[in-house]
């Protein structure tokens, strides 16, 4: 048998030919828009992020540390730059269910204007209206009512006291009320005196007095009639003196807000509640009261104005409030308060009209938001509910707003295997999330790909405020990413380790008072990331060298040789010697597989020493039998 050739230096080490970086330093390079190599990443953004239809959602699959959150941020921005700002919302005052406020859309960067114009319409009822009260023509007017009523009951008080003067009776005024007594020459005859009448005379009186207290009670009770209709008088004043102060700032502002038949809606509404509620802003001394107020207020869920084509948001802590919004409260005097404007937006409020980033790992972590979230997507609206009313865990009363319509991208973040294993498990995912993004781990080495890998590792250096790198520093890097992708034609596509390292290589180029980072200080960094994370590997070589681990590195033994394996920890790998023996005898062919026989091995495990029974066969005996153990 053929003893193969060992290997080459230049086939172990494939070095960068620094010829091929036709410049002395990164600040010759210009910055790239777009990553090296991930054009099928890009193509699939391009699509999910483009097409209208329902779930068309993303997922961005690549593994940790690739930058995935930094590339699609950007190209989300990129492509948002072109599209059109999203409306504004707004939540105002429901004057026919209270506790179901309304959503008003606004056209976008007007919200902030009608929040300002209700504020100062608020604060013009605080002086307007009770200004209206106290002026001279009200006043006037309102004595005048009194007047009449005082009137009105004189009046009758008065024909009663004539019809009994006619007939010599007088009528009293006393504390418990009228009463009526007879007369003789325009004095009250005593009650001695009247026991002296006959008869007939007192019988004449007593039936005259009767008649008197009958029509005394019919205008007494006349009384309340006439209190009851001067009160509605004073109301219809009252509502007319409104609607006459109302009529210049409600008249300017239904002018201008025309073009929003909403606005013009409520508008109406907050002048009907005011009329209505005319007899509150009466109060000269506290004025009206603040929760009177508050109803014609807004609360601008979303603020547009200073957004600039469609929003890109990347919500860091995705839970259910944090994604729908959230009902706030307050404490007054031991107990929870709350009203439409406590109601407090989320993310998906913010992205709603753009784009929506969102890390699929973070999400799955949070109690009911990765529900909260599909519900939302298959609903196609943002209802506002807090998790114990959603699931019946509370049966208090609180606001219910109306729901926002939403039209938003969501892109998820994450690993491939949990890519797969949502697309295995949840039957919703991928009704949701119709297009996948997947990303590149290692890109292509040839000379072509030499300038295109050096303009990234200047964007990388330019936009961490790191020193430029000469071709040297780029040649070791270069060659580094080579051993990263531990493929000689292939350079690996993680931003956060090149960041890393390139962030402590200038360190190094700073103590070393370098302008520049070159190769000696890459190679630095490189021995000195190995160093600090190198006490295993030296524990692991100081067994062998001490013959705790037996490993022959010299002549020759039958059954035996020795392997490398490959550990990892952490970031770090490092090989690992063993020593491998097999013993052959005659036997029925089998391969004794002792990880098997004691229960240690699992089924990869048995699979594998399978196709290496059918491979030593094959090799080394294929016309008899052969028989291992290892």
């Amino acid at each position: 048998m053929a003893v193969p050739a060992a290997l080459t230096e230049d086939q172990i080490y494939h070095r960068c030919p620094i010829e091929k970086l036709d410049f002395e330093s990164t600040d010759a390079l210009d910055d790239l828009e777009l990553p090296v190599g991930q054009e099928r990443m890009l193509r699939a953004l391009e699509f999910g992020a483009s097409m209208k239809a329902s779930g068309f959602n993303l997922f961005v699959l690549g593994p940790a540390g690739a930058g995935k959150h930094e590339l699609v941020k950007r190209f989300l921005s990129q492509h948002a730059a072109g599209l059109p700002a999203p409306a504004d919302w707004c939540h105002v005052f429901n004057f026919k269910v209270p506790d179901k406020p309304c959503a008003i859309k606004i056209p976008p960067g007007e919200g902030r204007s009608f929040k300002n114009d209700m504020n100062d319409l608020v604060s013009e009822l605080k002086t307007a209206i009770p200004a209206t009260f106290e002026s001279e023509e009200y006043q006037a007017r309102i004595q005048e009512l009194q007047e009449e009523v005082a009137k009105r009951q004189s009046e009758g008080l008065f024909e009663i006291q004539e019809e009994a003067n006619r007939n010599n009776i007088a009528m009293l005024a006393t504390h418990a009320g009228f009463t009526f007594a007879p007369m003789r020459n325009g004095e009250v005859i005593d009650p001695e005196e009247y026991k002296n009448f006959s008869d007939d005379e007192k019988e004449l009186v007593e039936s005259k007095v009767e008649e008197l207290q009958k029509k005394l009670q019919q205008a007494i009770q006349q009384v309340p009639r006439l209190r009851k209709e001067v009160r509605q008088r004073i109301h219809e004043l009252n509502e007319e003196m409104v609607q006459l102060t109302l009529g210049g700032p409600m008249g300017e502002l239904r002018e201008k807000w025309r073009h929003v038949p909403a606005v013009v809606e409520h508008l109406d509404a907050v002048r009907e509640d005011i009329v209505e509620h005319a007899e509150a802003f009466q109060d000269g001394e506290d004025g009206p009261p603040a929760g009177l107020l508050n109803r014609y207020r807004v609360n601008l869920l979303v603020d547009n104005a200073e957004t600039e084509g469609a929003p890109v948001v990347y919500e860091d802590l995705p839970s259910h409030q944090h994604l729908s919004g959230q009902i706030e409260h307050r404490a007054r005097q031991g107990n929870l308060y709350t009203d439409f404007t406590l109601i407090r937006p989320g993310s998906l409020h913010r992205a709603n009209g753009g784009y929506l980033i969102i890390d699929a790992r973070r999400i799955l972590t949070q109690p009911m938001a990765w529900e909260s979230l599909k519900r939302i997507l298959f609903s196609g609206e943002i209802r506002i509910e807090s998790l114990e009313r959603l699931y019946g865990l509370a049966t208090t009363v609180s606001q219910q707003p109306e729901p926002i319509p939403l039209s938003v991208k969501v892109v998820l973040l994450g690993d491939r295997m949990l890519y797969y294993l949502l697309s295995h498990y949840d039957p919703d995912f991928l009704d949701l999330f119709k297009v996948e993004a997947d990303f590149e781990d290692d890109l292509d080495r040839d000379e072509s790909s030499y300038a295109l890998y050096a303009r990234m590792l200047a964007t990388m250096a330019r936009s961490a405020g790191l020193r430029p790198l000469d071709k040297t520093g780029v040649g070791r890097l270069i060659e580094h990413a080579s051993r990263l992708a531990s493929d000689q034609k292939k350079l690996t596509a993680h931003d956060r380790v090149l960041k890393d390292l390139l962030s402590e290589a200038d360190h190094w180029a700073g103590q070393a008072d370098s302008e520049r980072i070159e190769a000696a200080h890459i190679q630095q960094a490189i021995d000195e990331r190995e160093y600090r994370a190198s006490r295993i590997r030296e524990r692991s070589l100081e067994q062998i060298q001490r013959g705790v681990v037996m490993i022959a590195t010299t002549g020759e033994h039958v059954g035996q040789v020795n392997g490398l394996s490959v550990l990892q920890i952490g970031a770090t790998r490092f090989g690992q010697p063993t020593r491998i023996t097999a013993t052959a005898r005659p036997g029925k062919g089998q391969v004794a597989d002792i990880e098997r026989e004691a229960k240690l091995g699992g089924p990869i495990h048995s699979k594998a020493v399978m196709i290496l029974s059918r491979f030593l066969a094959n090799r080394y005996a294929p016309m008899g039998q052969l028989s291992l153990s290892a």
